[in-house]
């Protein structure tokens, strides 16, 4: 059964459920059996195994604060509009003797995109097999890695116009068909997860925001700048396959990891000019823990490219990154983050060499991030601010934002998207007339 099929099966059986759950006592989480090893293969009908159905409606209105030329009025008369939702979600997790599943799905009108959505965001079964071991299968949300909404190990998908529209940095993190294996050692822990189906993030495409186009020197969107890659065929060999090695030395913590499968934009070209997703792999490193009264973080990933020596001018070359964060509470209920990020364009003089493009990365692409947050009123309303700058493209991207909750139900939410640069080309830059204000209101049940 397809996702989305499943998704609104499940939506439509809540009711049902709900009305179960009223001729039932009501259960406790740790009468559900959060954190308890002491379930049985008894039916689903004792009280214990009684399925919880909560979630939240969402409301939420975005607007551009300056006018975008290439989307050209497309979509008159909300063109303006970067985000317009009316989003439900039901969400549900329970027990099978000792093994786990929940289920987590989003039903959504997209004013937008002007039609009604599903985003199956959970429907996952965890077991354990065998002692010190777990394995979750199903659709999930998959992340790892030290950065603060920066990615160098964490190569599982990203939906990048959620995240510039104003949705909730929930969504930033896409969802994805996997199996994860975990085994919990006394000094170290494995994780494997393989990804059957490639998924690719859910990336700029030309719909809601424009890209700057190198071939056509400018902003491009839909219909004609449209992007709609062809993702790797279904295969065992273009399956995805991440594995992470960790543990703890005293109060620091260290992870090595893996990824073998593909670029997650289609950033190459073909001999026929068309976007492609070209294959990648990855090593990295990660390293955390307590520096003088913070936080402190380091990681470090090498990109190595389907373009082994960096000649072929329309597909990426390999990288080297780097990330070192630090984090501390400056005053009470004030924290600050900072973070460095570097990425470093192996192969560059071949690069060079071989691309006609005046738009070329810089060898050296570094910028600087700053998160200040503060919570106030019982940390019922919180302010925060981060900022990317990057000296080296000489672009920005600053999110401001603050949360109030009204009560356990109710809540509001208010931000923007600012984007900025010196240059059309640049990743922050391109995005100059994408700036956006947006509001949430939810109601949780």
């Amino acid at each position: 059964m397809k996702p989305t099929v499943l998704m609104i099966a499940l939506l439509a059986a809540a009711p049902v459920v709900a009305a179960q759950q009223e001729t039932s006592p009501a259960a406790s989480d740790s009468e559900q059996g959060w954190g308890n090893d002491s379930w049985s293969d008894d039916s689903w009908a004792e009280p214990k195994n009684t399925r919880n159905w909560h979630g939240f409606i969402e409301g939420g209105l975005g607007n551009r604060l300056s006018y975008d030329p290439a989307l050209n009025d497309r979509f008159a008369p909300v063109d303006d509009a970067t985000l317009a939702d009316l989003r439900l979600r039901l969400e549900t997790t329970g027990y099978v003797g000792n093994d786990r599943y929940t289920l987590k799905a989003d039903l959504y009108a997209d004013g937008v995109d002007q039609g009604l959505r599903g985003d199956l965001r959970e429907a996952s079964y965890t077991l354990t097999p065998i002692d010190r071991t777990d394995l979750k299968l199903g659709q999930q949300v998959l992340t790892w890695g030290t950065g603060d909404l920066l990615f160098l190990n964490d190569l599982f998908p990203k939906d990048w116009q959620s995240f510039f529209s104003g949705r909730d940095t929930e969504y930033l993190k896409a969802p994805v068909l996997a199996a994860k294996a975990s085994y919990y050692g006394e000094s170290a822990s494995l994780d494997l997860v393989w990804m059957p189906d490639y998924t690719s993030d859910r990336y700029i495409n030309g719909e809601r925001f424009s890209w700057f186009s190198p071939q056509a020197g400018q902003n491009v969107a839909a219909p004609v700048g449209r992007i709609d890659a062809d993702e790797p065929a279904n295969s065992f060999n273009n399956g995805e396959f991440a594995a992470r090695l960790s543990g703890s030395v005293d109060s620091t913590e260290w992870a090595l990891y893996g990824y073998r499968g593909f670029q997650k934009q289609p950033n190459a070209l073909d001999s026929s000019g068309n976007p492609v997703f070209t294959r990648l792999n990855v090593l990295g490193a990660s390293v955390r823990g307590n520096l003088g009264s913070g936080l402190a973080n380091a990681e470090v990933a090498l990109h190595l490219a389907e373009d082994s020596d960096g000649s072929d001018p329309y597909k990426p070359n390999s990288q080297f990154r780097l990330l070192l964060g630090y984090e501390r509470e400056m005053l009470p209920k004030l924290t600050l983050g900072l973070q460095y990020y570097l990425e470093q364009t192996l192969d560059y003089d071949a690069l060079v060499a071989a691309s006609p493009s005046p738009y070329n990365p810089e060898e050296y692409r570094y910028l600087y991030t700053t998160r200040l947050s503060y919570r106030m009123w019982q940390d019922n309303l919180v302010w925060s601010m981060f900022v990317f700058y990057s000296p080296s493209d000489d672009d920005h991207y600053v999110r401001p934002s603050v949360n109030y909750r009204y009560s356990d139900t109710l809540s509001f939410d208010l931000g923007a998207n600012i984007f900025g640069g010196e240059k059309s080309h640049t990743f922050f830059g391109q995005f100059d007339n994408a700036s956006n204000i947006y509001g949430r209101v939810r109601y949780a049940f």
